[in-house]
């Protein structure tokens, strides 16, 4: 069994500066039928205007996931870190106990399109940490490439709950397939491009649900970038 969620049926938010997409509920959009996806929390799909951003302000027993598409984004914490983070880049903060963080575009003159994702821990109150990860383009060429998981599994980034994340790009007759284990769910979100899933043509914003531990089939993408999350627990 699997649910399509159209990219138009998404929240949209609008401030100017900010235009964001948000797939479950967030800020002062409500869906009661889109809150979450197990412990997926927040996809918020953002474009941020040059100069712009977000202030300084609070998390806590949240895992939060950057995954930028286009431009840069530059992050500082009161962990005392700060970088600036590109396309194939990937950044992992979790908030656990506390911890106040901004994230603002440098460029002066171009916006930065980024995914913000935000995954609920096995664990509350953890010590807050943070990495970040590159992934070079031939790592994700005509694959599921893990990105995040709880074990660090193929140089993947680590994540407090039992979840894993994979990212993928895909053209032409490039194709991929993952196993999901029973009593498992999985969410595909496409990011940008078009592709086949599960018999299914997505495009950019769209996402596809599979509950029923049916494996993921993809195949026929036009110039397609995925995230594919593994995630436990019964479905909602």
């Amino acid at each position: 069994m699997y649910e399509i969620r159209r990219s138009n049926e998404r929240g949209l938010a609008d401030h100017g500066w900010l235009k964001s997409f948000h797939t479950f509920s967030f800020a002062d959009y409500f869906d009661p039928e889109h809150v979450e996806f197990g412990p997926l929390r927040v996809i918020n799909e953002d474009r941020v205007q040059a100069g712009a951003g977000f202030g300084t302000h609070a998390h806590r027993d949240m895992e939060i996931i950057s995954y930028v598409l286009a431009g840069a984004l530059a992050h500082k914490d009161s962990m005392g870190n700060g970088s600036t983070i590109r396309p194939g880049d990937v950044q992992r903060m979790s908030a656990g106990s506390g911890v106040w963080h901004s994230e603002f575009n440098p460029s002066p003159s171009e916006p930065v399109h980024f995914l913000q994702i935000w995954i609920q821990p096995a664990k509350r109150n953890i010590e807050p940490s943070y990495e970040e990860k590159r992934f070079a383009p031939e790592e994700k060429r005509g694959r599921l490439r893990l990105i995040l998981s709880p074990d660090r599994a193929d140089g993947s980034l680590l994540i407090h709950q039992d979840a894993r994340v994979y990212a993928g790009l895909f053209t032409g007759n490039e194709r991929a397939y993952l196993e999901v284990a029973p009593g498992r769910r999985v969410y595909l979100h496409v990011a940008r491009g078009a592709l086949t899933a599960n018999g299914a043509a997505l495009g950019a914003g769209d996402a596809l649900k599979i509950t029923d531990g049916a494996p993921l089939a993809l195949k026929d993408g036009r110039d397609a970038e995925v995230l594919v999350f593994d995630l436990p627990g019964d479905a909602r």
